[in-house]
């Protein structure tokens, strides 16, 4: 290992970004040049992460939440448990079968049991804000797992993922052994149990990193590189904040779509192949023509935002506060375009996770300028345009928000 390329002490507080205030210490364009997708980051001493996540969030949720599956996965000796050795029904009144057991959680988290706490960006709101902030500056969704695990304890064998992580130390501490990848930047569907046996013969080699994490430590991980966690003589809880990158392949699968929606319209790709025809040979030349024709032509931006739009989802909406916003809309009524919607405007249409809105010419100018995501009042933009977006929950009253 070469500590000057793998580790960073002490980052500096003065950026705006999320990268370099509290995971890195290295600016944002410091982080894509030198460790995006290429290397494992260890940064000490990252910051306090108690604003984020606790020990008394892990028993909170487990305890008083009414958390179901697959909120939680339990884990031992490398092997994930069934849902229903640790679900149940809750009683009178929430009668659901596979709500959390407490008891079970408590017996098996005491056997040395690594408990999962998954989709924390959906469940814990401070780790969901922290979420949507890291989302936005990196350009890829974000997801939240938290590892808690009791002392000398191991969930999981050694494996890669098919996201990058950023593994935040809560509290108590953890080894990590790091190996280089097997299989460099896996796809969504390579899954490290299809090369087991690489795995675990490179799992038997010289790690990359052996390194015990404390409470603010930080290592980051592309996909693809091999670890495996041990706590130490405590209780060990860090989170694991999953990037799903999005890749060339995939765009490659949305330009391959578009192309072959292009060739819909092609009366001699739509023609039927001649009687008795017994395999491609013939016919392959035109069709490698036109689909080479087509991929030149074809437009994939659509189908990349749609899926980009679905990878994510808008910030919370209360129901309550949206309708009384709505009857009591008036020219000073202050409001602000909805966090995390992914908007889009194109023409006349205004495309966001929440559906798509045509507008005329008149109205444009206005609705270009809540993009931003500043806090304006009505009568500023027009209170019947601000009423129809506050009933389409793209507008939300209050000042201003988190990114878009």
């Amino acid at each position: 290992m070469t500590p000057s390329r793998t580790t960073r002490e002490d980052p500096g507080v003065d950026g705006t970004g999320v990268l370099e205030t509290r995971l890195t210490g290295l600016t944002r364009e410091e982080f894509a040049r030198d460790v995006w997708a290429r290397t494992a980051l260890l940064t000490r001493r990252a910051g306090d992460f108690a604003d984020l996540f606790s020990a008394g969030a892990v028993d909170e949720l487990i305890a008083r939440r009414g958390l179901r599956t697959p909120f939680l996965r339990v884990a031992r000796n490398g092997a994930t448990l069934p849902d229903s050795a640790f679900t149940g029904p809750a009683g009178v009144g929430a009668t659901i079968a596979d709500q959390l057991d407490d008891t079970v959680l408590w017996r098996e988290f005491a056997d040395g049991a690594t408990l999962v706490l998954q989709a924390l960006h959906r469940t814990w709101e401070p780790v969901a804000a922290f979420c949507a902030g890291l989302s936005t500056e990196l350009g890829h969704p974000v997801q939240a797992n938290a590892y808690v695990t009791p002392p000398q304890s191991r969930g999981f064998d050694d494996h890669y993922d098919v996201h990058d992580v950023f593994v935040l130390q809560i509290e108590g501490t953890k080894r990590w052994s790091v190996h280089r990848p097997v299989h460099p930047d896996p796809l969504r569907d390579q899954p490290w149990t299809d090369r087991r046996a690489a795995v675990a013969e490179a799992a038997e080699g010289e790690p990359y990193l052996d390194t015990v994490l404390e409470p603010g430590d930080v290592l980051y991980l592309p996909r693809g590189w091999l670890h495996a966690a041990r706590a130490q003589g405590e209780v060990s809880v860090h989170l694991t904040l999953g990037v799903h990158t999005w890749t060339r392949y995939a765009l490659a699968e949305h330009l391959a779509q578009a192309a072959l929606a292009v060739l819909r319209e092609d009366p001699a790709l739509r023609g039927t192949l001649p009687l008795g025809v017994d395999g491609p040979d013939g016919e392959l030349d035109l069709v490698r023509e036109r689909l080479a024709a087509a991929v030149t032509r074809a437009d994939p931006a659509p189908l990349f935002h749609r899926a980009r739009r679905a990878q994510g989802r808008p910030a919370p909406l209360g129901p309550l506060a949206q309708l009384a916003a709505v009857d009591r809309l008036g020219p000073g009524t202050s409001v602000r375009l909805r966090p995390a919607l992914a908007p889009r405007l194109e023409g006349g249409r205004l495309t966001t996770r929440v559906g798509w809105l045509d507008f005329p010419d008149d109205e444009l100018p206005s609705v270009a300028r809540l993009l931003d995501g500043v806090a304006r009042p009505a009568g500023e933009l027009g209170v019947p345009l601000v009423a129809r977006l506050l009933r389409a929950g793209v507008l939300v009253p209050g000042e201003q928000g988190p990114p878009l």
